[in-house]
């Protein structure tokens, strides 16, 4: 079994004034290039998904797939995108990162593979609610992408509303290994923390 990865940077980034997010610099290098250099080495292959002119991203030497469900439907979309690319390469596994979060684990495909279940979503603890989903962080059977597909078409966007009808898994990782950068205060304080 083979597994990939896609990169989420198709979002609007409203809280930032627009723009590739993924594209701002966190010290020497952009979120995007922290993002596939934590990746890849977790993975056979990474995908980024993007929407717009995809030839923006051509200097970082990735394939570029857009959502393929229209009107910036959301995370859901872009993992998609990602499982009909990984089934077109023949993985039967996609892992999916966010393209603003730059210092998630090194360890993250190996500690969601662990979980026995098609669709595992990374998680925080969280004091009042236990576990705090980090839904843009999962391991995904690429063999659902039909399901998927019917589910955004139906109107479905929210993730947890998809993936617990896949009888998700959990894996709880430490408190700050998903702190991601919405706002020019994250990047900030990334900026004093994250190097």
């Amino acid at each position: 079994m083979t597994e990939c990865a896609v990169i989420l940077a198709g979002g609007q980034a409203r809280r930032m004034g627009g723009g590739d997010k993924g594209r701002l610099m966190l010290g020497d290098r952009s979120l995007i290039e922290r993002v596939i250099g934590r990746i890849s080495p977790q993975v056979d292959a990474v995908v980024l998904n993007a929407n717009g002119d995809l030839s923006r991203f051509s200097d970082l030497g990735l394939p570029v797939v857009p959502d393929s469900v229209g009107g910036y439907a959301g995370p859901l979309a872009g993992v998609l995108a990602g499982m009909d690319w990984a089934a077109e390469q023949g993985h039967d596994w996609l892992i999916s990162v966010a393209a603003d979060t730059p210092s998630f684990p090194l360890d993250l495909a190996k500690r969601l593979a662990e979980a026995d279940t098609p669709v595992v979503l990374a998680a925080t603890p969280d004091p009042e609610r236990g576990r705090l989903p980090q839904p843009t962080f999962g391991r995904w059977q690429v063999a659902l992408r039909h399901d998927l597909r019917a589910a955004l078409n139906q109107g479905v966007r929210k993730i947890r509303h998809w993936t617990q009808a896949q009888g998700e898994t959990l894996v709880v990782f430490g408190p700050d290994d998903f702190f991601n950068i919405n706002t020019p205060d994250d990047l900030a304080w990334a900026e004093q923390h994250l190097k």
